[in-house]
């Protein structure tokens, strides 16, 4: 394992996000992991941030609600599209996304959320602030085109605690 700060592999991190990344969170006993594919890293409130957003119509909303961390597992050296897309499709309400793709959950080092092992970088995250979006908050493009349903997201601000690579290529 080789510990990053929190930006080395941010460039990377984020090209991989566009085709998405596994947020994993954990509450009462149960984790469950879900695709995302927006979000951000950066520094505020004097704090290394990532910045994930979920929507409460999702499963992983009733869990993060719940919880103080989240992990963020994102494949730069592996090709897990199938498993991210299974992941984006399929609600952990109804299945084990995790146990049905085999996937292999690892103790984090700072939070109580594992970490999805078959992925190479790793954030792991306190949360520090949550923000619900709102209707009229945005600009019309944005929200016609991403919450013509009104589903809209919950941003979720976690404070970076540990960032490092399992593998390198």
């Amino acid at each position: 394992m080789k510990k990053l700060k929190y930006n080395r592999m941010a460039f990377d991190a984020l090209e991989q996000l566009k085709k998405g990344a596994f947020l994993t969170t954990s509450s009462n006993g149960e984790v469950n992991t879900m695709t995302i594919a927006w979000g951000s890293i950066g520094f505020m409130w004097r704090k290394e941030v990532f910045t994930v957003m979920v929507r409460p119509s999702r499963h992983t909303y009733s869990l993060i609600e719940n919880a103080d961390n989240f992990t963020v597992s994102i494949p730069i050296y592996e090709d897990l599209s199938k498993q991210l897309k299974y992941c984006g499709t399929t609600s952990g309400k109804y299945e084990n996304k995790i146990k049905n793709l085999g996937l292999i959950l690892k103790q984090s080092q700072e939070v109580s959320t594992p970490i999805i092992g078959d992925c190479s970088l790793h954030y792991e995250c306190k949360i520090i602030a949550t923000q619900p979006l709102k209707p009229l908050t945005l600009v019309p493009e944005i929200e016609e085109k991403s919450y013509n349903k009104g589903d809209f997201h919950t941003l979720y601000y976690g404070e970076i605690v540990a960032c490092y690579l399992t593998t390198e290529n």
